[in-house]
């Protein structure tokens, strides 16, 4: 009889014994699999461990601005994962481990608009505390070649300029981790980022796009995986390489805004929240021309509020081509040539 570890929830954790096998249970239901028994110990954590590390970076994926969701749950699915691996735990003294060395880059933060060009002084508190202090403020602007000086009196400020950041989970590969801040405030890093998420890194800072979409689609092509196609899903979209225009109503019908949803019978609607409860909506339908590519035609275009509409005469036909697809992110070329970035916001 085997020890086997199983993870319920946030709050449940422990071992289990069996004869067979036990399954592991992660924040992402449909991240679940089987762990057999015949694994050590410590394989079987190892296991865990990076099925729950997977599950907080699939749940990140559409996060903008290091902090701006994509979806209303996503924050709390960020948080669930979070604890998940909290109460599993890393390295056990985060702090004084060489894995803590580098350049980290933030990808989540509870309160995105506190990122800040602040630079500080730190010293090592604890097993897992860093102790700092502000003592430098700069802003990066992408036209200049220099920083500019923030003036801002640290010295006056005393108490008010000093913190701390506990490292409450920082993972073996040392390529993640998480802190909490003396405000409450979560953070996520990660030092190797992964391609899908510099796209979305790139997106948010609005540096390096382009080049950010060529590498996803070439490891995707030589991957040798099979081509991508228009999965059905909830579709935000992120970014697009066409300027938009003075004119909402013709950035909404050309899918430049707003929520694109997919569904099985080959019916595609695009959605965009107005204000005070009135909605865009225009449906079609697409048909699979060739790999890769559908034909789309969008006929039917109204303004909704509550159980009333007021019907729109648009009507678009083009060709949809599907660069990449890994059931998280989709990039595509539309009309014009124009590039499409979306995240899915109902991942299964």
């Amino acid at each position: 009889m085997a020890l086997t570890l199983r993870v319920v929830n946030v709050n449940s954790i422990g071992f289990e014994s069996c004869s067979r096998c036990s399954t592991f249970i992660s924040p992402n239901p449909s991240n679940s699999r089987f762990v057999s028994a015949g694994c050590s110990k410590v394989e079987q954590i190892s296991i865990v461990t990076e099925e729950s590390e997977n599950s907080l970076i699939q749940a990140l994926v559409g996060i903008q601005g290091r902090g701006r969701s994509s979806s209303p749950q996503q924050p709390n699915a960020i948080e669930r994962a979070i604890q998940v691996l909290e109460h599993i735990g890393g390295v056990s003294d985060p702090t004084n481990s060489s894995l803590i060395e580098g350049r980290w880059q933030l990808i989540f933060t509870t309160r995105p608009g506190t990122a800040s060009p602040i630079q500080a002084a730190a010293s090592i508190g604890d097993g897992k505390r860093i102790l700092f202090r502000f003592d430098r403020a700069a802003f990066s602007f992408k036209f200049l070649p220099f920083k500019v000086p923030y003036p801002v009196p640290f010295k006056l400020l005393g108490d008010e300029a000093k913190g701390w950041l506990d490292t409450t989970y920082l993972s073996h590969s040392g390529n993640l981790r998480i802190s909490r801040g003396n405000k409450g405030t979560t953070f996520v890093l990660q030092k190797q980022t992964e391609p899908r998420q510099k796209l979305l890194t790139a997106i948010s800072s609005g540096v390096g796009v382009r080049e950010a979409i060529d590498k996803l689609i070439s490891l995707n092509k030589n991957s040798g995986e099979e081509d991508p196609e228009l999965e059905e899903g909830e579709w935000q979209m992120t970014w697009n390489s066409q300027t938009v225009t003075d004119s909402w109503l013709e950035n909404a019908a050309n899918g430049l805004m707003g929520k694109q949803i997919v569904e099985k019978n080959g019916r595609i609607k695009y959605v965009v929240n107005i204000l005070l409860g009135l909605k865009f909506s225009m449906s079609g339908i697409f048909v699979k021309s060739s790999p890769k590519v559908y034909e789309v035609t969008m006929d039917d275009a109204a303004i909704i509020g509550g159980p009333f509409g007021y019907p729109l005469e648009f009507g678009k036909k083009f060709i949809l081509e599907i660069l990449f697809n890994d059931g998280k992110v989709r990039i595509s070329r539309g009309d014009n040539e124009i590039i499409f970035v979306h995240a899915r916001t109902n991942a299964q």
